[in-house]
């Protein structure tokens, strides 16, 4: 397990996405094996995920920030329509049953790596001002989507800021925190569902486990450090072409578990 959080933390400073994309795939074989109620594996995964976001997202932000790299205003003026979002995502997630969320997760993953495989980015170096009906639907679009597979958004949210006119630097940082209040939103939601329905989980409250989470974030925090400053050093249009490959073995590994269970 804490070998799984060096990459999650260096792929969240690298990318801004948070780490959930890794993580949630990792924490639901791992709870799986241990003998987690098959019921909630997938929503325990997820839960536990968004906690893992949440400091993690703060150490990338904050290393981002120092490079000029976040624009507070589109954090605030777009994120609280995203906040809406994940509430909404929070309650249908914690009402579907393991074998539909995992599902979503694996068609949604599948067209995200399709995205980053097949998209030619552009520079455009204009930012264009976000109109507010454009905030409030792509905000709640994109905040209903992560909450039910426990990520930060930033794999949506890059490529909206990117076709705004935002550099790519740009894109990631400030992607990076609106991904921490859509992971904070997210934990508080996983937990308060979890305790609601009585799931009992061991070593967890509600649908975050206590474990996992201690032995991630030490690690998750310092890479996410190391892959933020990164970021700025390299050709991050390369590296997501590998990403892009990672994701459709991921999604194809969950279609796979989605016909099994």
């Amino acid at each position: 397990m804490a070998l799984t959080a060096i990459p999650v933390g260096f792929v969240a400073g690298l990318f801004g996405i948070g780490g959930g994309l890794i993580t949630v795939p990792f924490l639901y074989y791992i709870f799986g094996s241990l003998g987690i109620d098959q019921q909630y594996v997938m929503h325990l995964a997820v839960g536990t995920s968004f906690a893992i976001i949440i400091p993690t997202s703060t150490v990338s932000v904050l290393t981002h920030h120092k490079f000029k790299a976040v624009d507070f205003e589109i954090v605030k003026s777009y994120g609280i329509y995203v906040i809406l979002g994940v509430i909404f995502g929070t309650i249908f997630a914690a009402f579907l049953k393991t074998k539909s969320l995992v599902l979503f997760f694996s068609i949604i993953i599948f067209l995200l790596s399709f995205y980053l495989l097949l998209i030619k980015e552009k520079e455009k170096n204009v930012i264009i001002q976000i109109k507010l009906h454009l905030k409030i639907i792509l905000g709640f679009i994109v905040g209903f989507i992560s909450a039910p597979m426990g990520i930060g958004g930033a794999i949506m949210n890059v490529p909206i800021l990117k076709f705004f006119g935002y550099s790519i630097n740009k894109a990631i940082g400030s992607a990076a925190a609106i991904g921490f209040l859509i992971a904070l939103f997210g934990a508080f939601g996983f937990l308060v569902s979890g305790s609601y329905l009585k799931t009992n989980l061991p070593l967890s409250i509600g649908f975050l486990n206590i474990p996992a989470f201690l032995i991630f974030i030490p690690i998750t925090t310092f890479m996410a450090r190391v892959g933020a400053k990164t970021v700025h050093r390299i050709d991050k249009n390369k590296i997501s072409k590998f990403f892009g490959i990672f994701l459709l073995i991921i999604a194809t590994k969950f279609l796979y578990e989605y016909f099994k269970i």
